[in-house]
C-alpha cells in the first residue's frame, strides 16, 4: 500500500484524510479521559455531568432532549448521579413544576478531572510543535469548529465529542 499524499491546498481528499488522522488522536485523548473516571461514572452519566456543567441548570426534559434519549432513560441516569452525590435536584425557579439539576462540588470535580486530563494530553502533543504551528493549528481548528456550528465558548462548550 502506497503512503497517502500530504494534505495540499488542491487535494480535498488528502485534506480530509489529514483531519481524520487528527480526529483519531483527539478521540484517543477523549477515550483515555473517560477511562480516568470510569471508576466513578459510566459514559452516559459523564455525558449528563458534562451537559449540566456546560449549560447550567437543566430539567430532566432538557437533559433527555439534549442527549437524544427517552425521558425515562435520562431519569434513571440522573437518579444514579443523585445517589452518587454528583448531581442535586432543586426547585426550578422559572417553573415550579420542574426540578432543576445542578452539579454538586463532587460532580464539578469529576468534570474538571476529565477536562484537566484532556488539556494535559493535548498540550503534551502540542509540545512537539513549534509556536507557529500551534497558532496555525488553533486558528484552523477554530475555523473548523465554527464551520460545524460549534459555539466558541471555550471548554464549557464541549460534550465529549459526542452528539448532544
Amino acid at each position: 500500500m502506497s503512503p497517502k499524499p500530504k494534505a495540499t491546498a488542491d487535494d480535498p481528499e488528502a485534506q480530509a484524510d489529514a483531519v481524520m488522522r487528527a480526529a483519531r488522536v483527539l478521540v484517543g485523548v477523549v477515550a483515555r479521559s473517560v477511562a480516568e473516571v470510569e471508576d466513578v461514572v459510566s459514559l452516559p452519566q459523564l455525558r449528563v455531568l458534562v451537559l449540566v456543567a456546560s449549560r447550567g441548570r437543566l430539567n430532566l426534559g432538557q437533559v433527555a432532549e439534549a442527549l437524544g434519549v427517552h425521558p425515562s432513560n435520562a431519569t434513571r441516569t440522573v437518579d444514579r448521579l443523585v445517589v452518587a452525590g454528583l448531581v442535586e435536584r432543586t426547585d426550578d425557579p422559572a417553573d415550579r413544576r420542574y426540578l432543576a439539576l445542578e452539579l454538586t462540588l463532587r460532580g464539578h470535580d469529576v468534570v474538571e478531572r476529565v477536562m484537566a486530563y484532556r488539556r494535559a494530553s493535548i498540550l503534551e502533543v502540542m509540545d512537539h510543535m513549534s509556536s507557529t504551528q500551534r497558532r496555525a493549528l488553533a486558528r484552523a481548528l477554530e475555523t473548523f469548529a465554527e464551520a460545524a456550528g460549534e459555539p466558541s465558548q471555550g471548554e464549557e462548550a464541549f460534550v465529549l465529542g459526542l452528539p448532544a
